[in-house]
């Protein structure tokens, strides 16, 4: 036993020659001088180096999160708790997004909902008898809530501004926002709410108050469309133009221009401009604010 266990030893320490030869020449490129102890504490030394390299990894740095099971169950739960609640307030910010949008594209598309279109509503749910129907205080105040909507981007970019101006409705006096004729009058019954004019082309089209443009893009039905939020929940809108000059964001000043005349999208038959006023959330006459008709001077 003792004889075996000295063999084995020498043969641990009994030192080799690795040569390194070219395999053609026979020639002798080099040689090394080595033992089986030597060898085995170089590769011990070499794999104790990887595992603490390893562990270091893993241990500081993020690719320990990759790692099955080496994170615990809190923290997969945190994670999930913090993802389910990012989830949730994108929702929200997206049924929010397509509320505020779904508002405007009604409003400039001429699809709101007016306080006379509420009472004929209210005239024919109360002619049905329904076994089962929401309460009508709620109906009217989500329909008023949606109405609002189509402020909201207004009112968010007017608060970057100080308007000032404190009149009232019967003391506004508006300038007319292009010089040309009145070819049609506002008539709410035919859903026109505004009036329109006629102009040479290339006739400038200018705002009729100071305020803040908070809406200026194409629709298919009132084509380059642009919306401008005034003092006192004014709101304007110039639509049909064939050019738009002002971008959302800008602020602008009574008479300068906004757009070009023009005869684009559907709704249209000809060059002119459909100007509309919106006073606290309903339409109104135009002409009766203006303080110099368009056309009759």
């Amino acid at each position: 036993m003792g004889n075996r266990e000295q063999s084995f030893w020498e043969r641990l320490r009994y030192n080799y020659r690795l040569v390194i030869m070219n395999n053609e020449t026979f020639k002798e490129m080099g040689s090394y001088r080595l033992s089986l102890l030597n060898l085995y504490i170089l590769l011990s030394i070499i794999f104790l180096t990887l595992a603490v390299m390893m562990w270091f990894v893993i241990a500081f740095t993020p690719l320990r999160q990759y790692i099955p099971g080496y994170q615990g169950a809190d923290n997969y739960q945190a994670q999930l708790v913090e993802m389910n609640e990012t989830i949730v307030m994108l929702e929200r910010q997206i049924e929010q997004n397509d509320n505020r949008m779904s508002g405007f594209m009604k409003f400039i598309n001429e699809e709101v909902e007016t306080a006379e279109d509420l009472e004929l509503q209210e005239v024919k749910q109360d002619s049905i008898a329904l076994s089962v129907s929401p309460n009508r205080e709620d109906s009217i105040l989500r329909r008023e809530i949606e109405m609002e909507n189509v402020g909201i981007e207004a009112k968010e970019l007017r608060r970057t501004i100080n308007f000032s101006s404190n009149r009232s409705p019967e003391q506004l006096y508006l300038i007319p926002p292009v010089k040309g004729f009145l070819s049609k009058e506002y008539n709410p019954e035919e859903k026109h709410y505004g009036i329109d004019f006629t102009a040479p082309q290339n006739t400038p089209i200018t705002t009729v108050m100071d305020g803040f443009v908070f809406f200026s893009d194409w629709t298919m039905d009132t084509g380059n469309t642009i919306g401008i939020q005034h003092a006192n929940n004014v709101i304007t809108f110039y639509k049909h133009n064939s050019v738009l000059l002002k971008e959302v964001g800008d602020y602008v000043k009574a008479g300068e221009a906004i757009a070009v005349i023009g005869n684009t999208g559907v709704k249209t038959d000809g060059p002119h401009l459909h100007f509309e006023l919106w006073i606290r959330g309903r339409h109104v006459d135009p002409a009766e604010y203006f303080t110099l008709i368009a056309g009759g001077s």
